[in-house]
């Protein structure tokens, strides 16, 4: 510590880049600072640090960590609460660009593994950043000191020695806990997905995913068909609406919540923070959101099942375009999810191809089949389910055509869920189809794909790895930028940091002859094993987990990535 304030006051005033000579340990009274990376300029971004701080002496009991869902749990309080304390402890603005800047990567709604946080039986790590203070490009050493020993001292002891206010670890603790044992229950109850009675679905805005005020209508009662009770080692018995394994329609008027509710079960495959709403929403974890999405790029994809016999004999069982349309990105998010191992398709119609989702009988009179290279989803969805074991829960508003093929159909009215499927069986049977069903060959379920090593080239001008992220719009990849902007189940700027490494490390080892989905499992599971720092060894504190199935998305968007063999 005596030798950081001693630099500081060395390199006061001289050259920005002075401020390396920070780098390193120091030793504070019950924690240590460890400066990872120093920023080369004020307007960069901000310096990497972190503090490590022995467990004995914190308000952190061992209980609160015993199996890996209360360790997550805790760390995303610790983190929220760190966050906390940055707010009330640093003045934020001590110079030019960034000086002053204290952050850490804030939990959103989820609770996920995140790198910003680590706590083992003796040691609590956090990471974050400061932005070290300049006037123009000169260093401000008094305005740092102020920073590392005074704002930095206070944070420490707010969030890890002051004991107000920790009783709401637990809930952080204990719901992760519940959400996971949940998400565990589903497959011995043959459930793709559970909402708890009680749960508010309803965000604030399109633009906010925290939860709707006062005027959000709870879920529930559930419907006695789709009731369930489980027990939970925390909350005890909790009673929700089950969603069974199957065809699921989601049916009612619009504004009557059918999509808010697609919504919640799609981010099921997460957990979520105390008084989120959604704490005990929890779907099967390789439930995929499919849509249709024009003008993205497809690389040797099998859509022969959903598309074929195009004009001038053009193949699809290699399927290629640099733009496909609305019907075949769809067929090809289909059969990449089913590549990545999804067991679920979660589907709303607003962001759906009208003709990949049906074609009625009046337009097949009009359109012989021999002319349409469409296989509407209608003529596959039961096939998915009772030859492949594939669930489909499908939000729909403008076609009973599926209610011939559904297993069951749910209806929301005003916000509340109703069974009316043998409401729909009935008029099934009153109006019987007049449509043909126009899948008449089996379907072909997706190869492994094997990319060529060139696939991923992560250089750029001069610099052999130039990777970085926008939000959860994109990925620069080299001179490639990734639009994974439809990739609607990444929730977290970290999430797409985490994948542009996934991807480097695939860049810097090669695919070495396996399957595209083998060659990311490989990588994941080295994350598994290792933490983040098994794939990025530079400490970064902005990282947070993705999915298999989330990755894959990215890599499939790349328009260098080439398939060598299927």
């Amino acid at each position: 510590m005596d030798r950081l304030r001693e630099t500081l006051r060395r390199i006061d005033r001289r050259g920005y880049k002075a401020y390396k000579d920070i780098k390193g340990l120091s030793q504070f009274p019950g924690f240590t600072v460890r400066i990872d990376h120093v920023q080369g300029d004020p307007f960069a971004d901000a310096s990497r640090v972190s503090v490590l701080v022995p467990v004995e002496g914190t308000w952190i009991e061992s209980a609160q960590q015993v199996n890996r869902s209360r360790n997550i749990g805790l760390c995303n309080f610790v983190i929220a609460r760190f966050a906390d304390a940055i707010k009330l402890e640093c003045k934020q603005n001590r110079g030019s660009g960034k000086s002053g800047l204290v952050s850490i990567d804030h939990p959103g709604q989820e609770m996920l593994p995140r790198s910003a946080c680590a706590i083992d039986s003796s040691t609590v790590e956090i990471r974050f950043r400061m932005g070290l203070p300049a006037a123009g490009r000169s260093v401000l050493a008094r305005e740092a000191e102020a920073m590392f020993f005074q704002e930095l001292p206070a944070v420490v002891e707010r969030c890890l020695f002051n004991r107000e206010g920790t009783d709401k670890a637990w809930d952080y603790v204990h719901g992760n806990e519940d959400a996971d044992t949940l998400r565990g229950e589903l497959a011995r109850l043959g459930l793709v997905s559970f909402v708890a009675e009680g749960s508010v679905l309803p965000r604030h805005s399109g633009i906010d995913d925290r939860p709707m005020g006062k005027d959000a209508v709870p879920f529930g009662p559930a419907p006695e068909a789709f009731r369930h009770t489980v027990t939970l080692p925390n909350a005890g018995e909790v009673v929700g609406m089950g969603i069974p394994r199957g065809v699921t329609l989601i049916v009612g008027g619009g504004y009557h919540g059918k999509s808010t509710l697609l919504n919640a079960i799609a981010r099921g495959v997460y957990n979520h923070i105390p008084g989120d709403g959604r704490e005990l929403v929890v779907t099967e974890p390789s439930a995929i959101t499919i849509r249709a999405e024009d003008g993205r790029r497809v690389e040797k994809v099998n859509i022969s099942s959903f598309i074929d016999n195009l004009p001038r004999e053009k193949s699809t069982q290699q399927f290629c375009s640099k733009d496909a349309s609305g019907s075949t990105s769809q067929a090809s998010n289909i059969m990449e999810a089913l590549e990545a191992g999804s067991e679920t398709l979660v589907i709303d119609e607003d962001t759906s191809a009208t003709n990949f989702m049906i074609r009625d009988h009046r337009m097949q009179l009009l359109v012989a089949r021999e002319q349409e290279p469409i296989i509407p989803f209608v003529d596959r969805v039961q096939e998915l389910h009772k030859l492949h074991s594939v669930s489909t829960v499908l939000v729909l508003g403008g076609s009973g055509d599926y209610f011939d093929v559904a297993d069951q159909v749910i209806q929301m009215h005003e916000y509340t869920p109703r069974d009316v499927t043998e409401e729909a069986r009935r008029i099934c049977a009153d109006f019987p189809p007049r449509r043909n069903q126009e899948g008449v060959r089996p379907m072909e379920m997706p190869t492994p794909r094997y990319p060529t090593d060139d696939s991923l080239d992560p250089s750029r001008g001069h610099r052999a790895e130039k990777v970085r992220s926008m939000e959860t719009r994109s990925i620069l990849f080299g001179e490639e930028e990734i639009d994974i902007s439809q990739v609607e189940q990444l929730v977290n700027a970290s999430q797409t940091r985490f994948i542009a490494d996934v991807m480097l490390q695939l860049a810097r080892s090669g695919f070495q002859s396996q399957s595209l989905r083998e060659s990311v499992e490989s990588v994941l599971a080295r994350y598994q094993h290792g933490g983040f720092d098994a794939l990025s060894p530079e400490r970064f504190g902005n990282r947070c987990e993705a999915r298999l199935q989330e990755v894959l998305c990215a890599i499939n968007r790349l328009r260098t990535m080439q398939i060598g063999r299927v």
